[in-house]
Parts: C-alpha cells; structure tokens; sequence
C-alpha cells in the first residue's frame, strides 16, 4: 500500500500544543504525539498508530514502529530490565538523543533556537526560509559525526521521511514545517488533515 502523502506545505502547518502540557520540553513535545492514551509511555503500536495517522503506508509505519521502539526503548528505561513490549518512557526520551543531528535540541530535549536558524542560514539557498532535496542532503552531510553511522541513518531517515510528506510542489520543506515537526504540532496538523480529507471522501483507499 502506497504512502498518502501532502502535495502542499500548506497540509503541514503548525497548529497549537494546547493539551501538551507547558512543562514538556520541545522533545518530549515532540514525542507525545504518539503516546495514543497519554500515559507517558509510547508502545510500538501507539507508534505504528501515528505514522498512519499523519499519512505513511503499512510497511513504513510498521518498521518505523518497530525501529524507533527497539532502539529507544532501553535508552528511556535506565535501570530497568528490558522489556519484549519496547515501551519508550517520554520522561526520559532526551537520553535516546542521537548524534549526528542538528543539535536544535540540547541535551535536555529544549529547543535551541540559534541552531534552528543555522540550518537556513547554513544550508538553505536560493530561497532563505526552505530547504531542497539537495540542501537537506548537504546539511545531513555536515552534521555527521565520523564513525556515527547509526546517528547518520537515523537522521537521514527522520529527515527523508519528513521531506516525503511535507514538501510543496515545488520540491521545497519549509522553514514553518520544519519548526512544527520539533514541537510534535505538525503531526497533529497532517492528522487533521488526512482525517477531513478522509471524510470528504470516504469510497477512496
């Protein structure tokens, strides 16, 4: 089954975090959209329910799901005997942060606006507020740590797979979607979205 997938940024806007709760950090933001019944603790099928929600097919919701929590899952569990259910504590996601990324979160999961604007300043061309194909490969190139290769496939999937979706028709991510994706209020967006445009046509597959 092929990924639903937005033909304009305008699917992928920010909305508000009202009901996140003001004591979460960008991080944690973030990743509560996935946790379905808001416990704290984000399982693989609470995971697989999200990507399906903001648009990704079967196949690449269930292996993201089940990536992201195998490899998440302990790394937000210290002291904890591992579990077969890959639960991922949200309290403690900031110790799952991988390298080679872009360090807009710091190493408590807050969002650090100076690294923000250096991945436009740094990267984004001819148009100063969005990133091409090209300019996001680049920028994935200059964020890797030598030798970091699992920072540079999670960053290069994370990145990839929010391009897919959110690029405009032009071939452009822009700067409002990339902001919205590290506070988790554009995933409630794309579920919005896909959700209205479900119920307007509710015979398509």
């Amino acid at each position: 089954m092929a990924s639903s997938s937005s033909s304009s940024s305008d699917d992928c806007r920010p909305i508000s975090n009202e009901g996140l709760g003001g004591d979460l950090s960008a991080l944690q933001k973030h990743v509560a959209f996935f946790d379905q019944n808001k416990d704290g603790t984000v399982y693989p099928w609470e995971t697989y329910r999200g990507f399906r929600a903001i648009g990704c097919g079967i196949f690449l919701s269930a292996g993201s799901a089940f990536l992201i929590n195998l490899a998440l899952s302990r790394k937000t569990r210290p002291g904890k005997f591992p579990s077969l259910l890959l639960p991922i504590e949200i309290k403690n996601i900031h110790m799952a942060k991988h390298g080679s990324d872009s360090g807009v979160y710091d190493s408590e999961g807050r969002f650090v606006p100076s690294k923000f604007e250096e991945i436009f300043t740094k990267h984004a061309g001819a148009n100063s507020n969005a990133l091409t194909s090209d300019e996001l490969l680049a920028m994935l190139k200059y964020n890797r740590v030598p030798k970091d290769y699992s920072g540079w496939l999670a960053s290069w999937t994370e990145w990839k797979i929010l391009y897919f979706l959110c690029k405009d028709k032009n071939g452009l991510l822009h700067k409002e979607t990339i902001r919205a994706v590290y506070d988790g209020s554009l995933f409630e967006r794309m579920q919005e979205h896909r959700a209205s445009a479900r119920k307007k046509a509710p015979h398509s597959v």
